[in-house]
């Protein structure tokens, strides 16, 4: 890339290329969208046996081969679109340095130096002032690269001022050029090395290695197209902005940033809830493809939660589940709803907390809670959606005992809700935040960043170690909208308060048991502060209270011997769950509170 080469580039011929590419990536779209619910559907009905088995299975390869041109002519979309975007401001530079030189009647080589003529009178002499040629960014930049010292070529010393007047606009002209082309370099090397990853390998098989690459081609174009993303998609915006700004689109544009940046996309609040499904529906595959490469547990255990995820999506639910985020970061992301929550009058975001991850584990059992709430809340008002919002590194072991995953988890949960209170329908939907465990820390957290959990009309603390705040109605939403479930066996809302566990430790080796005993009651007379506050459940916090279930005791006894006795944590998992066993009570209660419902809930004395 050189100042002649910039100067003949036409970027409308690139945008007509991704025109091109964009056109046979809709056209895959359709033949794999008629593949799958038209052909191979009719196949079904019509006919069986070995035959219509591999037929089918040559229908599905078919299909996926659609499916792998749609995507990456949609990168390649993309990445043409953003070179032709990006390089359009280096072409308009170096046009405005080119305009200025023709004007004043300087020449520009093709090596990017500019000759200026004679001017000016040199005051002992009385001759002209000689003319000279400069070039740009003090010599360091040339039309190949290499810093040339060629006769006649005036150096550009800040320090010495030359007298002729055509000198330093000359250098001015000069270095638009030089920097003008250096940008250009970079951007075209940038896209480049983009455009030469998206090649296909021979043959027509699209397997799970296919699809690996094409994860990677995600990440390249994404990474290549930092400075148009960052320019025309709005993730500096709040998310009702965002909404303005996707409403605004063609529909030929949506489809393009669907397609060409599904991570922004997919996982950017103020995005109505259809589109992320969608976007992220497709994701899926390639992240469970990219893991599958990968060693170590922690890859392990996120390609189960993955296809946990891509088995509860592909086996249809009713209510519908519609994946909100998904990710690799940290611990995993992903956010699960049940019910359209853009449609819905009432939903509910809950926070899950200690240990959660995305694993085999979290798709299995903590996706279930949100359908478990949903369907419960539906029974009330069948406009009522429930989320699971894995947004954030959940502690796993020790650091539980901190706020810091809390405190930067709930400004991530704000954004996600003020996202849903531009993208719902509803002039003023019911919504429900629900924080278990150490999620109830986060939940708190972020009822104190200015304004307030967004939209929030009900706030639910279930299995609490405290939220940070010793009043339910420093919570925002007014202690009558503050509900709490504490099961008598779950041995987290118990937890002994700071003060307890230090004077108590302090109590036990000063005086034996009896010591920590008083110890830990002297540091809280009144037996109402837990780990993070204040004890969400006692009188002194001032919140409503619901019934729920006791639950299992936390150790079960084993007869003969008591050395085989096990921990069981059930009281502290059941509060969702309506099946017999474990927390029907609870999980009903949560349902008409949800579902905007209260006097539907059976009320239990607090502590």
């Amino acid at each position: 890339m050189d100042h002649l080469l910039l100067k003949a580039l036409k970027p409308s011929e690139y945008t007509e290329a991704a025109d091109g590419y964009r056109a046979l990536s809709g056209m895959a779209d359709a033949a794999r969208e008629r593949i799958d619910k038209q052909i191979t559907g009719a196949m079904r009905k019509a006919n069986e046996g070995e035959a219509a088995n591999e037929a089918l299975k040559q229908l599905q390869r078919l299909a996926e081969n659609f499916h792998y041109v749609q995507v990456e002519c949609g990168l390649i979309t993309g990445a043409l679109d953003g070179f032709a975007s990006e390089i359009a401001a280096p072409k308009r530079r170096l046009t405005g340095a080119l305009d200025d030189a023709a004007a004043l009647a300087y020449t520009v080589h093709k090596d990017g130096t500019v000759t200026y003529p004679a001017g000016g009178e040199n005051t002992l002499t009385r001759e002209p002032i000689p003319g000279g040629t400069v070039r740009g960014d003090n010599g360091l930049i040339t039309g190949n690269g290499t810093n040339l010292t060629a006769p006649g070529l005036v150096p550009n010393n800040p320090q010495f001022k030359n007298p002729n007047p055509h000198h330093a606009k000359a250098v001015d002209i000069a270095d638009r050029i030089a920097h003008a082309v250096r940008e250009a370099r970079e951007i075209d090397d940038r896209y480049g090395k983009a455009l030469d990853k998206l090649k296909a390998a021979p043959g027509l098989t699209v397997d799970s290695k296919t699809w690996a690459d094409v994860a990677s081609d995600v990440g390249v174009v994404s990474t290549a197209a930092r400075e148009y993303l960052k320019d025309l998609i709005p993730t500096g915006k709040s998310p009702a902005e965002r909404k303005e700004w996707w409403d605004s689109l063609s529909a030929e544009e949506r489809e393009e940033y669907k397609t060409a940046f599904p991570e922004a996309i997919g996982n950017l609040d103020g995005i109505p809830s259809t589109v992320r499904d969608e976007v992220n529906r497709e994701r899926v595959p390639l992240l469970i493809a990219q893991l599958e490469g990968q060693s170590g547990e922690a890859a392990k255990e996120k390609l189960e939660g993955l296809k946990g995820i891509q088995g509860r999506l592909s086996a249809g639910s009713q209510p519908p589940m519609f994946l909100l985020g998904v990710g690799l970061e940290g611990n995993g992301r992903a956010i699960v709803a049940y019910g359209n929550p853009d449609t819905s009058k009432n939903v509910a975001a809950y926070v899950p907390g200690l240990g959660t991850k995305l694993d085999s584990e979290f798709a299995d059992g903590t996706v279930k809670r949100a359908f478990d709430t949903a369907t419960g809340a539906q029974k009330f008002d069948p406009s009522s959606s429930a989320i699971v919002w894995l947004g954030y590194d959940a502690p796993q072991s020790i650091d539980v005992m901190t706020t810091e995953d809390a405190e930067r988890g709930a400004l991530a949960y704000n954004s996600f809700l003020r996202g849903l209170s531009a993208t719902n329908e509803n002039a003023d939907p019911h919504v429900t935040a629900i924080g278990h465990s150490y999620g109830s820390r986060l939940v708190g957290g972020a009822t104190q960043q200015p304004g307030g959990i967004p939209g929030a009309d009900d706030i639910i603390l279930v299995g609490s170690p405290g939220v940070g705040v010793d009043k339910a109605e420093s919570l925002g939403v007014g202690k009558e909208h503050v509900w709490v479930g504490a099961a008598d066996n779950d041995f987290v809302t118990k937890l002994p308060s700071r003060a307890e566990a230090v004077v108590g430790v302090m109590g036990f080796f000063g005086g034996g048991p009896p010591g920590a005993y008083l110890g830990g009651e002297a540091a809280d007379l009144g037996d109402d502060d837990i780990w993070f506050g204040k004890d969400p459940a006692s009188k002194a916090f001032d919140a409503n209270r619901f019934e729920t279930l006791p639950g299992p005791e936390l150790v079960q006894p084993s007869f003969p011997d008591v050395t085989d006795s096990k921990f069981d944590m059930e009281a502290h998992s059941n509060y969702f769950t309506p099946e017999a066993g474990k927390d029907r009570v609870s999980a009903q209660n949560i349902a008409a509170i949800v579902a905007g419902y209260p006097d539907y809930v059976s009320r239990e004395t607090p502590r």
